[in-house]
């Protein structure tokens, strides 16, 4: 299961509409090490300028790369974040995750995004992530 989703949360949805906030408080609790990840990104994004913030550490175990797997491949849990935090993800390798201000980088978000960055950004221990 991708979220902990609380009885109460889960009974608002099945009657209509969640708002953003529920449901950004939901990911932030059920996933903490991707909300910390993104969450440290956005700010040193903020703090040093620049194009992009990324991480290039793995995650210490499994538990953590699942995190990020869950909150990054799930378009409405992707979406939310982007909008929560104002900017746009990019994500690599499992761990390799970037963040970019929402406007104005198009052209480096797209390198990163490229085809040929993401075979260049291969490495065997991480054939198996």
């Amino acid at each position: 299961m991708s979220l902990d989703v609380s009885p109460a949360l889960l009974a608002r949805a099945e009657r209509g509409e969640v708002d953003d906030g529920e449901f950004i408080d939901c990911v932030r609790v059920s996933l903490p090490f991707a909300w910390e990840m993104i969450s440290t990104l956005v700010a040193r994004l903020k703090v040093d300028g620049g194009p992009f913030a990324d991480n290039t550490t793995p995650p210490p175990d499994e538990h953590a790369r699942g995190e990020l797997l869950r909150a990054l491949a799930s378009d409405a849990i992707r979406g939310a974040l982007e909008r929560h935090f104002g900017v746009r993800l990019a994500f690599q390798n499992c761990h390799r995750v970037a963040v970019f201000p929402p406007v104005g980088q198009e052209d480096v978000h797209a390198r990163f995004t490229s085809v040929r960055n993401q075979l260049l950004n291969q490495s065997p221990e991480l054939r198996d992530c």
